[in-house]
């Protein structure tokens, strides 16, 4: 919900009416609301509520300045160290990945996104890495989907996660990191572009 602005930055939330809006008790609410200020989405003012965080462009290109190193990282060695199950499913996405990006989908894109994010962790068994990189996924996933409709090229950036996953797919360890260094331009290039 914070990611796809449903729960706006800015806006002051309470643990009770996130419990009736998602169906939980409070106990879960809570310690889903600890994660995300572990993770800087939302700020936890005592006795006042729960603030979801400002997007920061500033803050954000030191994101992906992190991400950069991070991302060449995991998808150098998830190329190395994939299955073959996992690499089919590289190659899947890929696919999805151009479709989502012909037919201009964020929604999809999004979706696919997440779940190459998450198959590039587990192939590259670095539990290290993977710690670091769930801290800043979720604020690029929510700056992308803030500003891509007016600074985002869908197709461009589908095709750029897709030749990165084809790559990994390949167990081509030069080419994925190449693929990620492309990408992680793209990224910086939106994120710049994105600025007020």
């Amino acid at each position: 919900m914070i990611a796809t602005l449903l729960l706006p930055p800015g806006e002051f939330l309470s643990e009770q009416a996130l419990a009736d809006v998602v169906g939980l008790g409070r106990t879960p609410i809570r310690e889903a609301l600890q994660r995300l200020a572990r993770e800087g989405l939302v700020t936890i003012l005592p006795r006042r509520g729960v603030l979801v965080a400002p997007v920061d462009a500033g803050e954000q290109l030191l994101v992906v300045e992190v991400r950069r190193e991070l991302e060449r990282l995991i998808a150098r060695s998830a190329a190395e160290r994939s299955t073959d199950s996992q690499r089919a499913s590289f190659a899947a996405i890929a696919d999805g990945m151009d479709r989502a990006g012909r037919a201009n989908d964020a929604l999809e894109f999004l979706r696919l996104d997440r779940e190459l994010n998450l198959l590039m962790l587990d192939a590259a068994h670095n539990a290290f890495a993977a710690r670091a990189m769930q801290l800043l996924a979720g604020l690029s996933r929510r700056y992308w989907y803030q500003n891509h409709r007016d600074a985002a090229d869908l197709p461009l950036c589908a095709r750029l996660h897709a030749t990165q996953a084809r790559a990994v797919a390949a167990g081509d360890s030069a080419a994925a990191s190449a693929a990620t260094d492309a990408l992680m331009d793209y990224v910086a290039a939106f994120t710049k572009a994105a600025q007020p």
